[in-house]
């Protein structure tokens, strides 16, 4: 099977649609506009299936690149023979394919090759025979000789065992059989290294561990792994020694007679020193393959949650930055997140009237709607500090992770370069609260706050998924054109960073965007990028309506045309339900355009530039300020900061994220807790104990 064969085989597709979503691909539209604008050519797929079919795509990709290289170095050195050809070509994965390239790789020199230049190849053929009547030391007498480098018999039989232990850790049977038995009844063994009790206390969980390697979680290989790296445990992979050799007998066709008894020995030489080596290496690699997939995926999903929290919106904002002795950095933002004013207070060191006097200037001179407070160091007390001033206006916590590595980052200093990075800071804050997504996208995702050990896994594979999740997250809300930042627009189909830039500059220049079709003027963006990027970027208040809504500007005709055929214009068309349900959409269906396109823009003509996002709601934590301030048995309310696979973490107020175990999530079994829970979910939980000295919380929520 070639390629989109195999991509229709394992992920059960349409071929017609696969040969037609990859071809969408390499002419560089991306998986936002294909599951938008492309569902005709696609079937409808949504962004999982086609980021699936995409990574299948590329996995294939780099199979069949290496099975030319494998095949072109064998030619090479005159080995490829008709039967090895067809093996090799019909490798289903890298896994086949390296097993049946292992024993013509070109390798160091081992102790079967210098064997075999010793010429005692022909003495392990005759040991493999395992004839009844043959004798292996009469056997290897004809072997014995001093120019050849062997001495005596003895070691003239164990060149031949070197040879047939190669042999064995080579042959695709029993290293496939012996992968199975590895992967289905191998055990983890996992020690402390001695004299490290002290000092690794923290994976004191491991110290003396086993477990099977098929139900190892992803968070307990990762964390026994992390262990290993950092030298305080001793991670091992074992299987019971006498299943693996009957697996070895039984390839090599065991008897019992004195050849069979040296053949045994090479069989159990080669398992120690060469298969279960191997074995173990490549258990471990698929396990922490696994290991970061789920971990990957937890984090992807935790990651999306906060990139769609719902935003505030245009309010006018105070947002505050709490601090003890250095006081608290107070900003005043407009409706847009644009920089007003800086203050700080010392609401909670000794000038609280003073701090009040300038927060209320503050509000009436900005006239001032909501404000936002980090939730870092000082917030619980600027919180309970602006509650008691009884403003009138809600007041927020707003978790700050990832604040301070966006003030000190390059995006902040081009942004507000005459302001300090506390400042800075204060600001990032604010606008998180007026929209979450537009901010944390200038974070690096691995700052927020949310995932499962995320420096342990592979950070290619991270940096991609992550990078799929924020580019579906910017593209399904939609970007202002005129407001966005050059690294939101980064994240929009068809711009790249270097495209992002030249729209800012173009809009400095030349003044806010008026149209879409402005786009073209933009220095980098040509028909390619600009049908990529049109469709996901709104300009308000355009003079085509459409402008600032999801219909995509080669869609304008058909809608105009629809108006016309209504006797209206499109913006009387986009203003009356009752004329939009007079259209039959069945007369507008051309070879490319589909039901599928014309019922999405008549949702958008409906509800032009609707949000995703859920509507905000103010959430505020009960009185309790402080570890110390918890007894058990207290009923709280609490926002959930981050999901793995052993449980959820969940802010109540107290500086300390309190953890929610798996097994107290839900009253019915649940696979994972991403069934009951996401991040940002605001949920009622209980505690059940308290450990102060270490600063952990359990809790319950059933």
């Amino acid at each position: 099977m070639n390629i989109q064969e195999r991509i229709t085989s394992e992920l059960r597709l349409d071929s017609r649609r696969v040969t037609a979503v990859l071809d969408l691909m390499e002419q560089g539209s991306t998986i936002p506009f294909i599951a938008r604008y492309r569902k005709e050519a696609s079937g409808g797929m949504d962004e999982v299936v086609l980021t699936s079919l995409r990574d299948t795509w590329q996995r294939l990709e780099a199979l069949e690149k290496r099975r030319s290289a494998v095949l072109s170095s064998l030619k090479e050195r005159e080995l490829l023979t008709g039967q090895l050809e067809s093996s090799i070509r019909k490798a289903a994965d890298l896994t086949e394919l390296e097993d049946i390239y292992l024993p013509f790789r070109q390798k160091r020199r081992t102790r079967a090759s210098k064997a075999i230049e010793k010429e005692l190849e022909p003495l392990a053929e005759l040991l493999l025979e395992q004839n009844d009547s043959d004798d292996p030391a009469l056997l290897a007498r004809s072997s014995v000789s001093v120019e050849k480098g062997v001495a005596d018999v003895e070691e003239a039989l164990q060149g031949a065992r070197d040879i047939i232990s190669e042999r064995m850790s080579h042959d695709p049977g029993v290293r496939a059989e012996m992968r199975r038995l590895y992967l289905y009844r191998g055990r983890f063994v996992c020690k402390v290294i001695k004299g490290k009790e002290e000092e690794g206390k923290r994976f004191r969980d491991w110290f003396d561990w086993s477990e099977k390697v098929s139900g190892a979680p992803s968070h307990r290989v990762l964390a026994m792994r992390r262990g290993e790296r950092e030298l305080f445990l001793n991670l091992t992979v074992r299987v019971e020694e006498e299943t693996a050799i009957s697996i070895m007998k039984k390839h090599f066709h065991l008897r019992s007679n004195l050849c069979g008894e040296q053949v045994l020995l090479a069989l159990k030489d080669g398992l120690k020193r060469l298969l279960g080596p191997q074995m173990e290496t490549e258990v471990r690699l698929v396990s922490k393959e696994k290991a970061d997939r789920e971990a990957t995926a937890v984090f992807a999903l935790n990651l999306r949650e906060l990139l769609m929290a719902a935003p505030l919106g245009g309010k006018r904002t105070m947002a505050i930055d709490p601090g003890f002795r250095t006081g608290c950095k107070t900003v005043c933002l407009d409706e847009r997140g644009r920089f007003l004013e800086f203050a700080t207070i010392f609401p909670v060191t000794g000038k609280a009237d003073s701090a009040a006097a300038e927060v209320r200037k503050l509000i009436k001179k900005h006239c001032l709607e909501y404000i936002a407070v980090g939730n870092g160091t000082a917030g619980r007390e600027t919180e309970s500090f602006l509650r008691g001033l009884e403003l009138e206006i809600p007041v927020v916590m707003v978790n700050e992770s990832g604040a301070s590595i966006y003030s000190a980052s390059k995006i902040a200093r081009e942004e507000f370069p005459k302001l300090d990075l506390t400042v800075r800071g204060a600001i990032s804050i604010g606008r998180r609260l007026q929209d979450p997504l537009a901010e944390l996208v200038k974070i690096d995702p691995g700052s927020v706050g949310v995932g499962q050990y995320q420096h342990d896994v592979d950070q290619k594979n991270l940096r991609q998924a992550l990078d799929d999740t924020v580019m579906s997250c910017v593209n399904s809300v939609g970007v202002n054109l005129n407001t966005a930042s050059a690294k939101l627009l980064s994240y929009v189909s068809g711009l790249s960073p270097a495209r992002a830039s030249s729209v800012v500059k173009y809009r400095d220049s030349e003044g806010e965007f008026t149209s879409r079709v402005q786009l073209k003027k933009v220095t980098g963006i040509g028909p390619v990028a600009f049908q990529q990027c049109a469709g996901f970027l709104r300009v308000d208040h355009a003079l085509n309506p459409l402008d600032s809504s999801a219909v995509h500007p080669e869609s304008y005709s058909v809608v105009e045309e629809m108006a016309a055929h209504a006797g209206t214009d499109v913006r009387g068309l986009m203003n009356s339900a009752e004329l939009r349900e007079q259209v039959r959409l069945n007369d507008y269906v051309t070879e490319t355009r589909g039901i599928p396109t014309l019922r999405d823009i008549m949702a958008e003509l409906d509800k032009p530039g609707r949000d995703p996002r859920s509507v905000f709601e103010s959430f505020s934590f009960a009185d309790v300020h402080s570890i110390d301030d918890l007894a058990d048995g207290m009923k709280l309310p609490g926002l959930v900061t981050n999901v793995t696979d052993f449980g959820v973490f969940v802010d109540i107020g107290v500086h300390t994220d309190g953890l929610v175990h798996v097994s107290r999530l839900s009253t019915r079994w649940i696979r994972h807790p991403s069934e009951v829970v996401h991040a940002g979910m605001k949920v009622d939980v209980t505690v059940i104990s308290i450990e102060r000295a270490r600063k952990r919380i359990s809790l319950s929520m059933i």
